[in-house]
């Protein structure tokens, strides 16, 4: 029989894996959305490379929520870790391929002068950034509608069968909600013509990333009205995250940047955290009658794995939440497509002053 110390552990460990995904899509959200829109932004070299120098310090390290989520599920739920990464393989394995894709064409671009080689990452990177979040974005929505799965937990229809037509807009949704995300971003990082051609761009996306959001919300809402254990908590984070990235449009129209760059924050923390909410307790939602769906009951590690889990996570993750938090500190200086005219050092960049803040970006 299972304790009410072992279930506290199993509910505690679908949560923290629920943060990771919510720090991932947070913070590497906006990276996607500056790979897809940097090169339609920079009118010339020196621009794209300013504009890609918003996140070449710090976008590998965002990486690493999406690695420890993967390393968590199969840690405490490995039942859950099996069924998911056997049944979405060839999504999963296409995901790996266009963040490889996407880490070479980030580190490579600059590395050499011919315009024919920079061209060629100019067309890969945003390829690259938006089959991730469509991806993912179809993994979520097909694991939270429902997938059909045998008695044994074992995915049967496919991946042919995961492409149903909440999940392609639940996929849609999130390449919408991340180019709106980016260029918000670029908003907050970059100044002078840069800026505004980012903001510009931010009000082109906002109305087709609130349609989408909005459908997407609206047919969550209707299916957890029937089909989630625990409805409520799912309708009020869905609001939240609605109202939250309604809030951002009018708000890079006022040319306040920070307050809508924290409005599509705010959306994207509010949304991911709805979709687990509507999960819970389950990990897989199986739409075969007569077959059970997965729960973190029937998939979790036993009761000292989770408890030798939890007592690192107590000392690493807030090591790794203060390391991000420095990050963002460190590299938090406007740039310009003037700083790119002539290559700075890195050094250069590190160093130099700007209203009283520490330049970011650099090769």
């Amino acid at each position: 029989m299972q304790t009410a110390g072992h279930l506290d552990l199993q509910t505690l460990w679908f949560v923290l894996i629920a943060v990771l995904w919510m720090g991932f899509f947070l913070l590497d959200g906006f990276d996607f959305g500056v790979g897809m829109l940097y090169p339609f932004l920079g009118r010339d070299d020196p621009g794209r490379r300013a504009l890609l120098a918003t996140i070449l310090p710090v976008w590998d390290s965002y990486e690493v929520w999406l690695i420890v989520a993967g390393g968590a599920t199969f840690a405490a739920f490995p039942g859950w870790y099996a069924s998911m990464f056997s049944g979405f393989y060839l999504i999963f394995f296409s995901v790996l391929l266009a963040l490889i894709v996407r880490g070479i064409a980030i580190e490579y671009r600059n590395k050499h002068d011919d315009p024919s080689w920079r061209r060629r990452w100019d067309v890969a990177l945003p390829i690259a950034s938006a089959a991730t979040p469509f991806l993912l974005g179809v993994v979520f929505g097909a694991i939270t509608r429902g997938v059909p799965m045998d008695g044994r937990g074992d995915v049967t229809g496919g991946e042919n069968g995961l492409f149903s037509g909440y999940a392609v807009l639940a996929g849609f949704t999130l390449v919408a909600a991340f180019a709106l995300h980016g260029a918000l971003f670029l908003t907050v990082r970059t100044e002078d013509d840069l800026q505004e051609r980012a903001r510009r761009c931010a009000l082109a996306l906002w109305p087709v990333g609130a349609v989408l959001l909005t459908a997407f919300i609206v047919w969550t809402a209707v299916q957890a009205s029937s089909s989630a254990p625990y409805p409520v908590p799912v309708y009020v984070l869905l609001a939240v995250s609605l109202a939250a990235a309604a809030a951002s449009g009018p708000l890079a129209w006022l040319k306040r940047p920070a307050a809508a760059f924290g409005g599509t924050s705010i959306a994207t923390l509010a949304l991911v955290a709805a979709l687990f909410a509507r999960l819970y307790p389950r990990t897989m939602v199986s739409s075969t009658a007569g077959s059970p769906s997965l729960t973190i009951y029937s998939t979790a590690s036993n009761h000292y794995s989770l408890v030798a889990m939890t007592i690192i996570a107590a000392v690493f993750v807030p090591i790794v939440l203060a390391y991000q938090v420095w990050a963002l500190w460190v590299f938090r200086a406007r740039l310009s497509r003037a700083d790119f005219a002539r290559p700075p050092t890195p050094l250069h960049m590190i160093t130099r002053r700007r209203g009283g803040a520490s330049s970011a970006g650099g090769e």
